[in-house]
């Protein structure tokens, strides 16, 4: 996906009463933090940036535009939003070191049929995401693996996923993360569950 763009300028005034006079005229305060913890307060465009919003997930990253100057990729680390309104009320970034390996959880995305599914089977999903390190410019939004060919009896675990260019795997490599069983086994066990008689008192 192409890299979305933020467009900021700074602001003085603080305050909730600065706040509601800014969102009065389609504008939300925010807040850019550095690679370093400092902070330096911004006014961007709500309908701008409600249009990145949707389009992103927690690790995506956004370029930040300060007063027409570049100030480098950031993640969009925490917003609130007025369901009531449907609009973003402030939203704080968080501006990185494009040089420097970062930690994040990665959400793992599983294509196609398992053959054993379509024999009947049963998929079990377990974990759904994993934790990778890499340089901001290696981050995948997800992780997808084609599953079509797994059988009954199949388990589906970390070691499986396919591997990313300049990503790190951090989770256990033995973590499974889903598998396929027999209908009839499930529901066997199930039957057995509902069937057996309540301990006497």
């Amino acid at each position: 996906m192409e890299q979305m763009i933020v467009k900021a300028a700074s602001r003085k005034e603080t305050g909730k009463v600065a706040s509601s006079k800014l969102r009065k005229t389609g504008k939300i305060p925010a807040v850019m933090y550095n690679s370093r913890g400092e902070s330096s307060m911004l006014v961007i465009d709500e309908g701008e940036f409600s249009k990145v919003r949707k389009l992103s997930t927690p690790t995506t990253l956004v370029n930040l535009v300060v007063d027409g100057q570049d100030v480098g990729i950031a993640f969009i680390k925490d917003t609130e939003y007025d369901i009531k309104t449907d609009k973003n009320l402030h939203a704080d970034f968080h501006v990185i070191d494009k040089d420097k390996e970062l930690k994040a959880k990665i959400k793992v995305q599983f294509s196609g049929t398992p053959a054993g599914v379509r024999e009947g089977g049963r998929l079990n999903t377990r974990v759904t995401q994993v934790d990778i390190r890499c340089l901001p410019a290696d981050l995948p939004v997800r992780i997808v693996s084609d599953i079509s060919a797994l059988g009954i009896g199949a388990i589906f675990r970390v070691k499986d996923l396919p591997k990313e260019k300049g990503v790190t795997i951090l989770t256990d490599s033995e973590v499974p993360l889903l598998s396929i069983t027999a209908a009839a086994v499930a529901a066997a066990a199930t039957t057995a569950t509902a069937a057996a008689p309540a301990a006497a008192t």
